[in-house]
């Protein structure tokens, strides 16, 4: 009957576990990640038989100035290198999102009031209406022949003529155009042009601006989430060859490497760029403001051709436009030698020309040695309004001046602005995470560097620390997501604190108080160089950081990242002892005492408030042979007593309120005014995730306790970090006080 009784408790309980599943904090996260595959390992690196496609584009593209038009023909080769025969491609079709009926349109952050701006009300009903989206002349194949399509709002479906075999490749032929934009008149615009009255000139941001490549990967097949303008690029790598043709007074920068200065440069340029190629220590001006204002005033009729050649990048981009001042500047890395260039109108002076090269320089300094040394020719920055947008080699950057004045915080919000967009041709325009789904990797990842640059070479500025997160991950639970949240899907409110300060914040959270900078850097490296011109998913990465670090962070990526818990750790309670001896004299041992005790001024178990009444007295006595079980040995119990002996013992608990598990640091402040440190590692909350009480051994008495002194984990409520307790009154309380004493 007890076998029968015990088979049936074990039958019961198997299935109250199935039901049930344990989700303590320190349970592995296997269960919520990606499981490891052949094409990617379970240390987070891709193993030998890692695959992805590949897409190369030839591309002509025209500018019209008259009627703000992009036409363009262009000849994909894609190349098959999965072990899946495919019948049909998905393209991406970015512009169509700006179409009048998309589903999308004006809603983000966006609602109807009882008093709105006429701007509001144009994002909501777009009572001007005016042309956007894609207008597809044709899809070929390599034969000439047409292609059948099928368009789903920005994905459109190439059903081959002939089946697309593994390790083969074919050639797609699309011609197309599409009106460009105006930026004003879009929320969330990346690309468009902008418009200058006073002079009657444009400055073209050309992005999203050809049919593009979906990904077609070994954990989701193809990725064809709708462009939506949150979740940005999902991508293959690939090389270009682009020839773009502009009014002839326009300059343009763009991705890649110009392949006809000679065409489209002046000798004067010319010579000024070879200047440039030599300069470390300073910009050189290629284009003079005198130079650019000239410039404005022509209003060419004709053309000219830029052509440039781009190797192994995801994507490309450029601007266009004759307003452009363009200064640049050499950068000696490791291993190469890069361009650093801006251009900018004459509304970006001087602050432009006297910071953005500049910030370029720092960012690929920080972020090469971080990583790995940026491996492209050209870096750029150019000036535009209300907007931070990365493309590879190349970014369109806001922060102006406004007559010729900026105020400092404005003046950080640029040069921050440069350096994060800047850093994005590592996430993920190399490293290449996808956005279209989990935006913290390429967004956090990057604003964690970017931070790093402003902290080590900006540091009057201000930078992101652990307390800038507290007033988002102590809001309303209600509303709150975790991190793990689909990038389209995240509230505008909580957008820009949960895919980049948060990731960010918990990086340094690693680097700073868990990990170790030493190890920490040498895994963020890891993970970088294994994933540089591939598609890593979130497991490869935390799956990296464990493996090259031989630490076990699964409690910390739970919690942080997949769940909307916070740090608040309180200081339930503090305990002071001394020890005596059975047989010796008490009052000896309370001699040194400033304040008189009794032995019976405390009973155990008693909560004290602060250290006013003294140490409680614990008597040691000798170990009875029998706790020693079958051991012959004995501890040298003498040597235990004498060690003790007129020191202070205190017992801490500590009490988890918001969930999240962390390290605990405990500032210990004595009575003769010095302090030290002591740290105990997450693992103390194993096996109680809730409360935890250590006992702690002190030559010196205390005078007061404080947890997280230098606030290293983001703890939403300081207030019960200290004992004694500290002063809780309100500000109402406490004004009370001073009008009662006056």
């Amino acid at each position: 009957m007890r076998t029968l009784t015990f088979l049936l408790f074990l039958f019961f309980f198997n299935i109250n576990a199935q039901n049930q599943p344990w989700q303590g904090k320190f349970e592995p996260i296997d269960n919520m990640i990606a499981p490891p595959n052949s094409y990617r390992n379970a240390s987070g690196a891709p193993t030998k038989a890692y695959w992805q496609q590949r897409a190369d584009y030839k591309i002509k593209a025209v500018l019209n100035e008259k009627t703000n038009t992009l036409f363009g023909e262009e000849v994909i080769t894609y190349f098959n290198n999965s072990p899946d025969d495919l019948s049909y491609l998905w393209i991406q079709l970015e512009q169509n999102v700006n179409k009048k009926e998309n589903e999308d349109f004006g809603s983000i952050n966006n609602k109807m009031k009882d008093s709105m701006t006429s701007r509001n009300m144009q994002f909501l009903t777009r009572t001007i209406d005016f042309p956007a989206g894609y207008s597809i002349k044709h899809v070929k194949d390599e034969n000439g022949k047409n292609i059948k399509t099928v368009v789903n709002n920005t994905m459109m479906k190439v059903k081959l003529n002939t089946l697309l075999k593994s390790g083969e490749s074919t050639k797609l032929s699309i011609a197309w155009s599409y009106p460009i934009t105006d930026r004003s008149m879009y929320l969330l615009s990346r690309e468009g042009y902008e418009y200058f009255p006073e002079d009657d000139n444009t400055v073209y941001l050309i992005a999203h601006w050809f049919p593009r490549m979906a990904v077609y990967n070994d954990t989701e097949g193809w990725q064809n989430q709708q462009f939506q303008k949150l979740g940005e690029f999902a991508l293959e790598f690939g090389d270009y060859e682009v020839e773009i043709t502009v009014p002839e007074d326009h300059i343009v920068a763009s991705t890649g490497t110009l392949q006809n200065e000679e065409s489209v440069l002046t000798k004067t340029q010319r010579k000024r760029l070879e200047q440039a190629k030599k300069s470390f220590d300073k910009p050189i001006m290629i284009i003079t403001k005198d130079e650019a204002e000239a410039n404005e005033k022509q209003k060419s009729t004709k053309q000219k051709t830029w052509k440039f050649n781009a190797k192994n990048v995801r994507d490309f981009a450029f601007a266009s436009s004759r307003k452009f001042i363009w200064d640049a500047q050499a950068v000696k890395l490791s291993t190469n030698t890069v361009m650093a260039m801006s251009f900018y109108p004459k509304e970006g002076l001087p602050v432009w020309q006297e910071s953005s090269t500049k910030a370029i320089m720092h960012a690929l300094e920080v972020y090469s040695e971080a990583t790995f040394d940026y491996p492209y020719p050209v870096c750029i920055s150019v000036n535009t309004s209300n907007i931070g947008m990365e493309f590879p080699m190349i970014s369109f950057n806001g922060g102006r001046p406004i007559n010729g004045k900026i105020s400092d915080a404005a003046k950080q919000g640029m040069i921050g602005t440069i350096i994060h967009e800047v850093g994005h041709n590592w996430f993920p325009m190399i490293v290449s995470s996808d956005e279209r789904k989990w935006m913290w990797m390429d967004e956090g990842l990057n604003t964690f560097l970017h931070q790093r640059t402003i902290a080590e070479r900006y540091p009057d500025f201000n930078s992101v620390t652990p307390k800038s997160i507290v007033p988002f991950m102590s809001g309303d639970k209600n509303i709150l997501r975790p991190i793990m949240t689909n990038s389209d899907n995240e509230l505008m409110s909580q957008f820009g604190a949960n895919f980049y300060l948060k990731p960010t914040v918990g990086l340094q959270i690693l680097r700073n108080s868990v990990v170790g900078k030493e190890l920490f850097d040498e895994a963020f490296k890891e993970y970088a160089n294994r994933w540089k011109y591939k598609h890593p998913n979130p497991g490869d990465l935390f799956r990296t950081l464990e493996d090259a670090t031989a630490t076990d962070l699964d409690w910390f990526y739970r919690g942080w990242f997949f769940t909307t818990d916070n740090v608040d750790m309180e200081l339930s309670s503090v305990k002071w002892f001394k020890v005596f001896e059975k047989n010796s004299n008490i009052e000896d041992q309370k001699s040194t005492k400033k304040i008189k005790i009794t032995a019976n001024n405390y009973t155990a178990g008693t909560e004290a408030n602060d250290f006013s009444n003294g140490p409680e007295i614990i008597t040691m006595t000798s170990t009875p042979d029998d706790a020693y079980g079958q051991f012959l040995s004995r501890i040298d119990e003498p040597e235990i007593r004498k060690q003790l002996s007129g020191k202070n013992i205190y017992e801490v608990t500590i009490k988890n309120l918001g969930g999240l598990v962390m390290p605990v640091s405990i500032e210990w402040i004595f009575t003769d005014g010095s302090s030290e440190i002591d740290t105990l590692p997450a693992d103390i909350w194993r096996r109680n995730e809730y409360k935890i009480q250590k006992t702690f051994i002190k030559e010196k008495e205390v005078s007061k306790i404080n947890l997280d002194p230098n606030f290293e984990f983001a703890d939403t409520n300081m207030k019960n970090n200290s004992f004694p307790k500290e002063d809780l009154k309100s500000d109402f309380e406490n004004f009370k006080d001073k009008k009662n004493k006056k």
